[in-house]
């Protein structure tokens, strides 16, 4: 997201706090923000966080402006961790990669040296890595406070060729064994079809119920975090899926054995990847691997169509490597301003941390403190 530079006397800041400012900058924000690196960084996205995951008075989102309209969005919540701090909207409850919005580098500028001058320390979690709002946050804190910068979660990535139209092809022999021994089991039971859907935003409700179901019919049901049985994030992806469907970007996922949903996956298509929000399989059918199989299907489709990535999101897991080792770093970035908010955030932080240590230490050691 580059562009030329603004004229620094042009432009303004303020603050967002309800969802009816949010709405007014709906149509600036997709102008500038259409080459978005995430779907994340998104209108649709940040709008649904706003609307189900933010608690009142919560709502924080730094937007600078300039003659045509808003040129970067820092998409935050203000929220009481020993001291108050400013985060990013979402990322608490969802745990998914996320950054601020600009149309320019000196918009991303502006934005950072603005977030600074508030005085009040930044708590950024699972950021890109290579994302420039690092090096933005660096220079506007320079001189003015501490910044910390820590690994996060790394997500996995595949990427996509022509090659990738034949996935098993691109599998260890013995992946490539278990996948076609998979799918027999499966079609032993019965047919097996799959189909990723583009439902316009009237026919989202039945498919993501029908989503929903598959999820709590696994683990994740038993244990009670399906999305069926967390009313936040639940009512975060139904408000999602409906505007990424509004954008043409939502597409359903399911494969089908015997014309039952075997497995599912939530996803949007999104500069030239498919990204994966959610995914869940029946357990009735666990013994052929439903997840797997559609995740096939899907690359297969992806490459055919020109796609460049199948983006995994979440972490990496021990399924998630039977497809890749590429990974995409994460990075947890803190700022502590020279104030006396920035002093009471890193001492608290600095006794969680040592904390936080001293708790391994005992674990590993199989004790249990009092």
């Amino acid at each position: 997201m580059r562009g030329e530079p603004s004229d620094p006397a042009r432009t303004s800041s303020h603050v967002v706090r309800t969802l009816e400012e949010l709405d007014r900058l709906q149509d600036g924000w997709k102008a500038f923000s259409a080459s978005a690196r995430y779907p994340t960084q998104e209108f649709a996205w940040v709008r649904a966080c706003a609307a189900t995951l933010a608690a009142p008075r919560e709502l924080h989102v730094v937007v600078v402006e300039d003659e045509s309209g808003p040129v970067a969005v820092a998409p935050l919540v203000r929220r009481r961790r020993g001291v108050v701090r400013l985060e990013l909207l979402g990322v608490e409850e969802l745990r998914e990669p996320a950054d601020f919005a600009w149309a320019s580098d000196f918009a991303l500028d502006v934005l950072a040296e603005t977030l600074v001058a508030t005085g009040l320390p930044l708590d950024l979690r699972r950021l890109p890595a290579d994302s420039p709002t690092i090096a933005a946050l660096e220079r506007a804190s320079a001189g003015s406070g501490a910044l910390v910068r820590r690994p996060a979660h790394p997500y996995p990535r595949v990427h996509l060729d022509a090659g990738w139209s034949e996935p098993e092809k691109r599998l260890s022999s013995s992946k490539r064994s278990l996948l076609r021994r998979m799918r027999r089991r499966a079609e032993q039971i019965g047919k097996v079809t799959w189909e990723a859907l583009t439902p316009g935003p009237a026919a989202v409700a039945p498919l993501i119920d029908e989503a929903f179901r598959v999820e709590a019919a696994s683990w994740k049901g038993r244990e009670g975090t399906a999305l069926e049985n967390d009313p936040l994030r639940g009512a975060f992806y139904r408000q999602y899926a409906i505007a990424a469907a509004e954008e043409g970007i939502l597409r359903m996922c399911f494969l089908r054995i015997d014309g039952r949903a075997a497995a599912m996956q939530l996803v949007v298509e999104h500069r030239g990847a498919l990204w994966i929000f959610k995914t869940g399989y029946d357990d009735q059918f666990k013994s052929c691997s439903p997840g797997s199989l559609l995740i096939a299907e899907l690359a297969s489709h992806a490459a055919a169509r020109g796609l460049e990535a199948y983006e995994f999101l979440g972490k990496v897991e021990e399924w998630t490597r039977m497809w890749t080792e590429d990974q995409v770093d994460c990075v947890s970035l803190r700022t502590y301003p020279s104030a006396f908010r920035g002093a009471m955030a890193f001492g608290a932080d600095a006794v969680g941390f040592v904390a936080l240590r001293f708790s391994e230490r005992f674990r590993r050691r199989g004790v249990v403190p009092a």
